[in-house]
Formats: C-alpha cells, sequence, structure tokens
C-alpha cells in the first residue's frame, strides 16, 4: 500500500528535496505542501524538514509556527496525526508547542555542519520501530540552533515516559555524559538529539536522517527511521485512523 507523506515547504526550507527523495527511498508517495496551504490534502503524515524558514528571523521557527500550513498541521496533531520535525522542523514545532523544550544557541556559539552519533533509547514509538535500540546510527547535522533544553522537571518527565526517542552518542554507543562532549554536537542536555510529544504522534530530530538515507551519500543509516515513520503512517492509514492505540509509550 503506497502512502502519502507531506512535506512542508517554506520559504527559506532547503532540505525539501533531500527529505521528498528519502521518503520515496523507503516505499512512500511524498507531496509538497506549501507553506500558505491551509489543507493538507489528506496526507497520512507530515514531515518538516531543514533549512531556514523564512530566513529563521528573529529566532529559528518562530515565523513558521504562525504560517497557514502550520495550523492545519497542529489541528492535524491534535487529532493523533503522525508528525516528524527535522533539524529547522523540529526547531517549528518546538515554537509551535507541539513537542516540550526549546532549541537555543550552540553552546560553541557557531553553526555546526558535521556527521554526528546518535542511539535509539528505546523502538516502542511511531518514529523509532525498527530502529536498533542504543547502535551508533552515523547522519549529519547543519544547525546553530540545536542545544536543546528544558528544565530539569520536565526532563525528568521525558526521561519517565519514554518522551526521550534519541540521543548523541559516542562510536561505541556511549550517550555524551558532559554537554561539552565532542560527541554532544549543540551542547544538548543529556545528549537529547530527539523527542516526541506525551501522545507520542509528533517527533523532532536534529539530525538529518534524510541525508543518510542511502550509502552513495556517505551513510544509510538515517533511512530506519524514516522507514519508521512510513511505516506506521501505513499501518494507520490501513487501519482507517490517523493514531492508533499503543503507540505512545506510557
Amino acid at each position: 500500500m503506497t502512502v502519502r507523506i507531506g512535506v512542508v515547504v517554506f520559504p527559506g526550507s532547503n532540505c525539501d528535496a533531500d527529505t521528498l527523495h528519502g521518503l520515496r527511498v523507503v516505499g512512500a508517495e511524498p507531496v509538497e505542501l506549501w507553506h500558505e496551504q491551509a489543507d493538507l490534502g489528506g496526507v497520512a503524515a507530515v514531515v518538516l524538514p531543514g533549512g531556514f524558514a523564512y530566513g529563521d528571523y528573529l529566532r529559528a521557527g518562530v515565523i513558521a509556527r504562525f504560517s497557514p500550513v502550520m495550523r492545519a498541521v497542529s489541528a492535524f496533531a491534535a487529532e493523533g496525526g503522525l508528525v516528524l520535525g527535522i533539524c529547522n522542523g523540529f526547531q517549528v514545532l518546538a515554537e509551535a508547542g507541539l513537542v516540550p523544550g526549546a532549541l537555543l544557541r550552540n553552546r560553541s556559539v557557531r553553526f555546526a555542519g558535521r556527521e554526528v552519533m546518535i542511539a535509539a533509547d528505546h523502538d516502542r514509538s511511531a518514529f523509532t520501530r525498527g530502529v536498533p535500540v542504543g547502535r551508533p546510527l552515523r547522519m549529519p547535522i547543519a544547525h546553530g540552533e540545536g542545544c536543546y533544553y528544558a528544565d530539569d522537571a520536565t526532563l525528568d518527565e521525558l526521561e519517565r515516559s519514554g518522551q526521550v526517542l534519541f540521543r548523541y552518542v559516542d562510536a561505541a554507543g556511549r550517550p555524551a555524559s558532559d554537554p561539552a562532549d565532542r560527541a554532544n554536537p549543540n551542547g544538548s542536555l543529556r545528549a537529547i538529539a530527539g523527542v516526541m510529544n506525551r501522545a507520542g504522534n509528533v517527533a523532532g530530530l536534529m539530525p538529518h536522517p534524510e541525508r543518510a538515507s542511502e550509502a552513495i551519500l556517505g551513510s544509510a543509516d538515517g533511512r530506519p527511521i524514516l522507514q519508521a515513520l512510513v511505516d506506521s503512517a501505513r499501518e494507520h492509514a490501513a487501519a482507517g485512523r490517523r493514531h492508533a492505540p499503543g503507540i505512545a509509550v506510557a
């Protein structure tokens, strides 16, 4: 069963073509959703790609959150629709309050563009099903505001409820214990690279799995993440619903 996945395109998006290609690689039928659209056209899931939406004026993602398409995305998410934000898309989701926490300026105060290692905390979500837990996955980052931040109480709750999806790790799969560790490229608290909301249907990820979807790109380690989203969306569509019971981690 072919599943249609919407890829939002903002003025300043620069990873939309990569995301469209990556989704095709894992068997989806991706469609572009322009930022002025107020309707998602019946897609089974939505991806917000990387880039610099609206030039990232003021701060990353803050203008994009007010776009017509984001009103539609917020309504879709409220009904249980699957939404994944990558890099700038993660920033937009955080600004819109669709995922917990905030993305702050990198601790180095420099733009970070290099390959990193991340590992899945668990495989009990729509975004990590089938992803090898604890195995280092190599993929690139490209951001200036990727330092994940939340207060201690929120971080503790994310840990308890299984909302932490990915962490920055070293080559042996050990999470970067110190925010200054080179394995943690932006100083994210608790080495967090990706989280989801409490309901388990909206997630943000700072590294770029779409840029690591084929070996010819240097790594295919991002492919299982894209596959997890597509498989989950296909399952929801086949069942005639957007949100499948049991996806969220209790």
